[in-house]
């Protein structure tokens, strides 16, 4: 299970996906995820799903890699639409103890997993075609203006991104602890929840540990390269927007208004 988690992953390429500006990329995401709130029916998610394959198919990924990253998240996809489909009120179909089964839950259940499943392949797709380093540089540019209030911009883009990275990197070693404690006779699949809560405790203090040990190299990796913020620094490659990331971000932004005016009609 751990292995599907591919959150904050680079898949290295050449394709238009990859040579957008980061900035242009970083913004239709964000229109996407507005036009998806947008969307209330089948024809306005059609849209966003077809768009959402076109560019799948355009940075060469492909679309198994974004199904097996979804894997982790099948219990909150699950516990959603449970939820969705017994607390929305409406028509009833089926009732038991206190809790009602009606038409709009469904439906509203059905529309939930596709905005949720749609929105989380979205932003794995940015972050699979989006280097690390490109990436804090586009979210310090886009931040740009919030240096004028003495917000440090620099340092948090450095955060999130030095997060991001490091996501694959815990969740590689703690692969690699479950399995030497597999190979001591441990056991993480058998039993109920709590047993198997219990059960990863043996995982989760050699993990916070290599994770210390990891910030604390990092931090005197930087430190040995005189690293004192973003003030005075600059760029090895200079961010700059080509007629590309125009016609996407054009683009994007027909797709955002398409799902707005149908989901505005209900479609």
């Amino acid at each position: 299970m751990l292995k599907d988690i591919t959150l904050g992953q680079y898949f290295p390429g050449n394709t238009l996906a990859h040579r957008l500006d980061p900035r242009t990329k970083l913004m239709m995401v964000v229109l996407y995820i507005v036009a998806l709130f947008c969307a209330k029916g089948f024809l306005s998610y059609g849209l966003m799903a077809l768009f959402l394959l076109l560019c799948v198919r355009i940075s060469k990924v492909g679309f198994r890699a974004l199904v097996r990253g979804m894997k982790p998240l099948i219990l909150i996809l699950i516990f959603t639409a449970v939820l969705n489909m017994f607390y929305t009120p409406g028509r009833a179909i089926a009732s038991f103890w206190v809790f009602t089964l009606t038409v709009e839950g469904v439906w509203a259940a059905v529309f939930m997993v596709i905005r949720i499943a749609l929105l989380i392949m979205g932003t794995f797709l940015m972050t699979y075609t989006t280097s690390p380093i490109a990436l804090t540089d586009a979210i310090e540019n886009l931040l740009g203006p919030l240096k004028r209030l003495r917000v440090p911009v620099h340092e948090l883009a450095m955060m999130m991104s030095i997060a991001l990275r490091f996501i694959p990197t815990l969740i590689e070693e703690a692969d690699k602890i479950m399995s030497a404690q597999k190979a001591r006779g441990a056991d993480f699949e058998t039993g109920n929840l709590l047993r198997r809560a219990k059960a990863m405790a043996p995982v989760l203090v050699p993990l916070f540990i290599s994770a210390f040990r990891r910030a604390d190299e990092l931090a005197t990796a930087m430190e040995c390269r005189c690293y004192h913020g973003g003030e005075g620094r600059t760029k090895l490659h200079v961010l700059r927007y080509q007629k590309r990331d125009l016609f996407c971000l054009v683009t994007m932004a027909l797709v955002m208004i398409g799902a707005v005016i149908l989901g505005s009609l209900g479609y």
